[in-house]
């Protein structure tokens, strides 16, 4: 009896052990793969600005990034230009809009904006660098940054406000923080699906055609109408716009779809 005893016991506790074992490993896989999931979803961000350089950025139609894009506590802030510096060697006005270095397709971008009190900028993507294009905005659609309240453009109908698809389709509601608070907005540009969102403060506020038949349907009769080359290009750089006002943005990053 004894010796069945001594046999049974050892049977519980090698088995005992061996559950404790499996359990043990699959623990740590599963571990292992939510760290590797978590690493590998926050790798699919590109960071085009993170507060400390401007090495993603360039002037538009090349050059460094224009000194009156600066860096201030961690954010990327364009301080307008005198009219002195405005002026070009040949006497023209000249812009200090910057663009990405890189050009991209399909994407989510994700930035923080502050905008100045009465100030207007904006957000632009496929830009197209040509001489044709003497502004990114010739070539490109534009999300809209503005004081809402005391900027002339935000009186001017609803598709010049904050977060509009510009001049084009209006947000459906202001979702705007106060002037001088950040903004944090998101902005998808999907080919595949042809579609076009904007989320402005965790509020989807735009949704538009990005190509073909009903963009174009989109484009008849606007401001745009008739312009050679515009929102034509899938594939372009990022732009934001010198429109002579201080514009803060930080915090941006990119995810290619």
């Amino acid at each position: 009896m004894r010796n069945i005893l001594i046999f049974l016991f050892t049977i519980m506790f090698v088995f005992g052990c061996k559950s404790k074992t499996e359990k043990a490993v699959g623990e740590v896989g599963e571990e292992t793969v939510e760290a590797a999931s978590t690493e590998e979803s926050a790798s699919e961000w590109i960071t085009l600005f993170d507060g400390s350089s401007l090495d993603e950025w360039q002037a538009y139609m090349g050059g460094e990034a224009p000194s009156q894009w600066k860096i201030e506590d961690g954010a990327m802030v364009f301080n307008p230009p005198t009219d002195d510096e405005r002026k070009g060697a040949d006497g023209k006005r000249l812009s200090f809009n910057i663009v990405s270095k890189k050009e991209f397709t399909s994407f989510v971008l994700s930035m923080e904006w502050r905008i100045a009190d009465t100030g207007n900028s904006g957000i632009f993507w496929a830009v197209v660098e040509d001489e044709k294009f003497k502004e990114p905005y010739h070539s490109a659609m534009e999300i809209q940054v503005l004081d809402n309240d005391k900027h002339p453009d935000g009186k001017n109908g609803t598709s010049h406000q904050a977060g509009a698809l510009y001049d084009l389709v209006s947000p459906a509601e202001d979702a705007t923080k106060p002037v001088g608070e950040w903004n944090l907005m998101e902005i998808t540009i999907d080919h595949k699906n042809n579609m076009g969102i904007v989320v402005l403060n965790d509020a989807e506020i735009v949704n538009f055609p990005v190509h073909g038949e009903e963009l174009d349907a989109l484009l008849k009769g606007s401001k745009f109408d008739g312009w050679e080359g515009f929102a034509k290009a899938k594939t372009g750089k990022i732009g934001l716009q010198d429109h002579g006002d201080v514009v803060a943005f930080r915090n941006i990053k990119i995810k290619e779809l």
